[in-house]
């Protein structure tokens, strides 16, 4: 299990920095080099570590170790093939990890992103058409049960896209720079990050790069089906493109349009699921 999840680490990290390469390139610029994340976070491991006179010190350390244990559980959640209601339960606890950091700092920055932290809580809407959906299709919320429905029926992915797209719409609210990260905006320096450096910053990164790790595997196992590894990694490569796709075409969306998109997108999709369980 360690192996995977330094694996999931390392991976993580690259997935940051090609991502980081691909909005780089469709926006005309060079970007830097693919590996560019795994170096800074190498570099806030070697820097000097402070906490701010105005944090609450307490909360300021344990928020980051919090997310580094959110986001671990969940990978061995995803490899036990354990219950998605508990996967995206663990996904919910990170919402305590963006709103305590901008509040532990003191930092009038950190706060703006920890205010905007419960706005963008309708990233999280979308959750409930995927469990729904998920459910309504194939009977259960255990992932060992959904890979073994899509052995026999085929991907969820064509059975039910709506849910697919539900879930390719929280994984997109996460990723960085993308429309609805509201949190990160430039207006707010580094948003609810500004004051966490040198190992803090580390242990943040490394902790997010599990995060979109785990959600694009999640991803996969979810709504493609059970693959060789290397298939699996393939896959998640793709959908990361796309998302990198769209954050470097779409620009950020005020915190009122983001809340408004995703409330609209996910009505549509709970009106979809609706349907298709009256009709069904």
């Amino acid at each position: 299990m360690i192996d995977i999840l330094l694996f999931g680490i390392f991976a993580g990290l690259l997935l940051h920095g090609i991502h980081r390469k691909v909005i780089a390139r469709v926006q005309g610029r060079p970007g830097p080099p693919v590996w560019q994340e795994i170096l800074h976070t190498l570099k806030f491991s070697f820097k000097e570590t402070w906490i701010p006179v105005t944090a609450s010190q307490a909360l300021f350390v344990a928020v980051v170790l919090v997310a580094l244990g959110i986001w671990t559980a969940a990978l061995f959640v995803l490899l036990l093939e354990g219950s998605l209601l508990l996967l995206f339960g663990m996904y919910m606890l990170h919402k305590i990890v963006e709103h305590g950091l901008g509040l532990s700092s003191g930092s009038p920055y950190g706060k703006f992103g920890a205010i905007r932290s419960v706005i963008s809580a309708a990233s999280e809407i979308p959750l409930f058409a995927t469990i729904g959906a998920v459910y309504l299709v194939t009977g259960s919320l255990m992932i060992s049960d959904i890979l073994a429905w899509q052995q026999v029926h085929g991907p969820l992915a064509i059975a039910m896209p709506p849910a697919a797209l539900a879930m390719y719409l929280v994984i997109l609210s996460k990723v960085h720079y993308s429309p609805f990260a509201i949190i990160e905006a430039k207006e707010i320096v580094s948003g609810n990050r500004t004051e966490h450096f040198g190992v803090w910053r580390a242990g943040l990164d490394v902790a997010f790069a599990l995060k979109t790790f785990v959600l694009l595997f999640a991803f996969v196992l979810i709504f493609v089906g059970a693959l060789p590894f290397a298939a699996v990694l393939a896959v998640m490569l793709v959908l990361l493109l796309s998302l990198s796709f769209v954050c470097a075409l779409c620009p950020m969306l005020s915190p009122y349009d983001t809340v408004t998109v995703q409330s609209l997108a996910t009505g549509l999709i709970a009106v979809y699921i609706v349907a298709f369980g009256v009709i069904g």
